[in-house]
């Protein structure tokens, strides 16, 4: 009986502990956050999507930051994530989360989109692939989601090209 009380006063004793020390850690924590991300400083920087597929069995959603040297010469670094959202066995026609990207460079047309394309496919129902790459040079940036199947390389079921960025738009803080 001594033993379970002694335990039970222990605990209390460690929680009013913690709960008294949480709110200290806590601050710290959102201060030291706070300054490394007011360090970090970006000449455009957003939250993209979430876009679908057509039927909605394929999401993405994820952060652009581009950061310029100098007139047009940029950096350009895309992350997110891709879900499967497609619960059907491949028997039954279930298939797996795709999304493209499409990059045109400065020196391309406006609506010339030959410069990069990058692809990331994901094929696990209920989870998500991160997304991640750099670019340079670019002008605009545009991403599709669809679907495609396990073994083919064939997209279907797409959305529409959304943009993630365009340096000829005002709205994304690049004047030509």
């Amino acid at each position: 009986m001594r033993r379970s009380v002694r335990n039970i006063l222990g605990l209390a004793a460690v929680t009013a502990a913690v709960a008294v020390g949480v709110p200290a850690l806590s601050t710290a924590a959102n201060a030291s956050t706070a300054s490394a991300a007011s360090s970090h400083s970006s000449d455009y920087d957003d939250y993209w999507g979430p876009y679908w597929s057509s039927n909605h069995l394929a999401k993405a959603k994820g952060y652009i930051d581009v950061n310029y040297d100098d007139d047009e010469s940029n950096a350009v670094h895309i992350t997110g994530k891709l879900y499967d959202l497609d619960h059907r066995t491949y028997d039954e026609g279930g298939k797996c989360a795709y999304i493209k990207f499409r990059v045109s460079s400065w020196d391309d047309d406006e609506d010339d989109w030959s410069s990069s394309i990058k692809s990331y496919k994901y094929c696990g129902a209920g989870g998500y692939k991160a997304i991640s790459f750099w670019r340079y040079d670019v002008a605009q940036v545009q991403a599709k989601v669809c679907q495609v199947g396990l073994y083919s390389s064939y997209p279907v079921k797409c959305g529409s090209w959304h943009d993630l960025y365009n340096a000829y738009d005002e709205d994304y803080g690049y004047e030509a």
